[in-house]
C-alpha cells in the first residue's frame, strides 16, 4: 500500500512538537523522545517509525536553514516538500527564534577563553557527501539563509560581542594587557562601514582587523560579505581575517579565513548596482 502523504495540519503538529524538544534541549532541560513520539502517534494517527523520521527530516531542514537541530535527530534529507514549508511557516511565525537563543549559554563563554573553540576552516576533505551538501544548500539557496543572517542584527551583535570579549581574554592571558585594554568594537562605536568589525592586536603587537561572521547553526551554512570587507581584506591582507563563528546556539565555535578569500570560499555575485546611461 502507497505511503499516504502527511496533510498540512500533522505536518504543523511535529514541527511545533520538534521545536518545543528543541527549545528544551537548548534550555538544558530534560524530556522523553519516546513519550512524545507516542503522544504524537496518539494526536494525529501516524506510526512511531514514521514520526520519527519525520524528526530527521526537520533536521535535514534547519541544518539547510543554518540553524541548530535536536542531538539525535540525524539529518535525512528525503522528505516532501511541504514539511519544508512548513518548518519556514513556523519560523516565519516565531521570528523570536532566529536571534540569539538562551543567551546566557552563550554569554557564559565570555570569561574561559578556552570554551571557544577556534579550529582550522572546512575544507574539502571534512565535506560531507556530495548529495547531502547539495540538499543542504539547495534549501539555503531557496531561502537566502545568508542574507536573512545578515539582516538578524542581535545574531551578529551577540557573535561580535562574544569575540571582543575572547580577544581581550586571550591578550590578557598571554600578559598583554595594554593590548587587551585597546581592542575595540570597531561596527559598535563607528558603524558597519570600516570593512571589518573589531580591531584587535597579536601577542606581538601587530594589528588583528577581524570581521565576524554568526550563524547558529553548521559551519558551512553560506554568508554574505560586501564588496567593502572584500577591498579591506585585499588592502590590509596581512592584518584582516574572517572570523567564522558557528553552533552559537549551543557551543560557540570558530574558524580563520586569511586573504585571498576567493581561496576558501566560492564568491557569488547576489546584487548589481544600477545607474542611469
Amino acid at each position: 500500500m502507497a505511503t499516504v502523504d502527511w496533510s498540512d495540519s500533522e505536518n504543523n503538529a511535529i514541527v511545533a512538537d520538534y521545536f518545543a524538544m528543541l527549545t528544551m534541549e537548548l534550555a538544558g532541560q530534560s524530556f522523553s523522545k519516546a513519550e512524545r513520539n507516542r503522544e504524537l502517534q496518539r494526536l494525529i494517527g501516524r506510526g512511531r517509525g514514521s514520526i520519527e523520521y519525520k524528526h530527521q527530516n526537520i533536521s535535514a531542514i534547519l541544518k539547510g536553514l543554518g540553524e541548530t537541530w535536536i542531538d539525535g535527530y540525524k539529518p535525512a534529507f528525503n522528505y516532501q516538500q511541504s514539511l519544508e514549508h512548513a518548518v519556514v511557516r513556523w519560523l516565519t511565525a516565531h521570528p523570536d527564534w532566529l536571534m540569539p537563543v538562551h543567551p546566557l549559554r552563550s554569554t557564559r563563554q565570555f570569561n574561559d577563553p578556552v570554551a571557544l573553540w577556534i579550529g582550522p576552516p572546512t575544507t574539502m576533505s571534512n565535506a560531507p557527501e556530495p548529495a547531502e551538501f547539495e540538499q543542504t544548500m539547495a534549501i539555503a539557496k531557496r531561502y537566502d539563509v545568508a542574507a536573512r543572517d545578515e539582516r538578524n542584527r542581535a545574531l551578529g551583535r551577540r557573535g561580535e560581542e562574544l569575540i571582543v570579549q575572547h580577544e581581550r581574554i586571550v591578550l590578557a592571558n598571554a600578559g598583554r594587557h595594554d593590548l587587551a585594554e585597546r581592542v575595540r568594537w570597531i561596527s559598535e562605536e563607528e558603524g558597519d562601514g570600516a570593512g571589518y568589525d573589531i580591531a584587535s592586536f597579536d601577542r606581538d603587537g601587530s594589528e588583528r582587523l577581524i570581521e565576524v561572521k554568526t550563524t547558529n547553526g553548521w559551519e558551512r551554512t553560506p554568508f554574505n560579505i560586501s564588496s567593502n570587507e572584500l577591498a579591506v581584506a585585499v588592502g590590509r591582507r596581512t592584518e584582516w581575517c574572517l572570523l567564522r563563528l558557528w553552533n552559537f546556539a549551543r557551543e560557540p565555535r570558530a574558524f580563520e579565513l586569511r586573504p585571498p578569500v576567493d581561496a576558501h570560499v566560492a564568491l557569488t555575485p547576489t546584487s548589481f548596482r544600477a545607474s542611469f546611461l
